[in-house]
């Protein structure tokens, strides 16, 4: 599959809170762990929507995009104090083993995920770390998000968290997305 990033000149698209009936805060909240304990990875953060979300719940959450430019963009409208931003390869985390209790991608899977980079996922979460991933089904119907070609289905994106060491805690194909709850 070709990867691709988002354009950062179309950041305002990121900010459209229609975002919200692909996958809604509640929904992240209920399958992350929370509170001010809870240290979470945000893989594929982009413009900080969803992180924006999810930070006054946790303790502190990691905010990481392969561009530099989105965190720049990121800043400039304001970044949660929690909030620490990260630019690296999602295969190549610059992290420690099992230094989060949780991660999540939102609408961003399609752009990274290989065999290597979910394997680094499962390295960074402690045991019992769960992660969230939600994103543009190749099952949609395409009127949203990129092109169907470039997605993965409900069924591809398990086999690359089961090979990794994930044990499936949920899973479900939507109009346009699917969503997986993981743990390590």
């Amino acid at each position: 599959m070709g990867f691709h990033t988002f354009d950062p000149d179309q950041i305002d698209r990121l900010e459209d809170p229609t975002r919200f009936r692909f996958c809604s805060r509640e929904e992240l909240l209920q399958w992350l762990p929370t509170g001010r304990a809870a240290n979470v990875l945000d893989v594929g953060s982009g413009s900080g929507f969803y992180t924006d979300e999810i930070a006054p719940s946790v303790g502190h959450l990691v905010a990481l995009d392969v561009q530099s430019e989105m965190h720049r963009q990121y800043r400039e409208r304001g970044m949660p104090d929690n909030v620490a931003p990260v630019t690296a390869e999602a295969g190549e985390l610059p992290f420690e083993d099992e230094a989060f209790d949780g991660a999540f991608s939102t609408m961003t899977f399609h752009e990274s995920a290989t065999e290597h980079s979910v394997k680094e996922l499962h390295r960074v979460l402690e045991p019992g770390g769960r992660v969230v991933i939600v994103d543009w089904s190749a099952e949609g119907n395409g009127e949203a998000g990129p092109p169907r070609s470039e997605r993965y289905n409900l069924d591809r994106a398990r086999v690359f968290l089961s090979d990794a060491g994930f044990s499936m805690l949920e899973g479900s194909e939507r109009s346009e997305t699917f969503a997986i709850v993981a743990e390590k």
